[in-house]
């Protein structure tokens, strides 16, 4: 079983995954959340597929939505009903790979 992280462990959390991005994840409905801004589709379908070849290995995978250059992301661990280490080590990778 996969625990969740509960306040006020999460506000410490986000506040570290958010310490040196320049746009900030932030909880909404109870997931992560962020948008993404790219200058074209390619732009961004290439990052999605980044994101998607990392989220296979570890067999965590992003809710997302796309149109052109704007990429939404929104991560929870479904099992533990809420948010958990896997979706704030997820949210690090991909702030790497944005």
């Amino acid at each position: 079983m996969i625990n969740r992280i509960e306040n006020p462990e999460l506000g410490l959390a986000l506040a570290v995954l958010n310490k040196n991005s320049n746009a900030p994840w932030r909880i909404e409905n109870g997931k992560l959340h962020k948008v993404f801004e790219f200058s074209n589709f390619v732009k961004a379908f290439g990052f999605m597929t980044k994101i998607a070849l990392h989220a296979e290995k570890v067999n965590h995978h992003p809710e997302w939505f796309n149109v052109y250059g704007k990429v939404v992301i929104d991560l929870i661990t479904h099992e533990a009903n809420g948010l958990t280490e896997r979706d704030f080590d997820l949210a690090r990778t991909i702030e790497q790979l944005a």
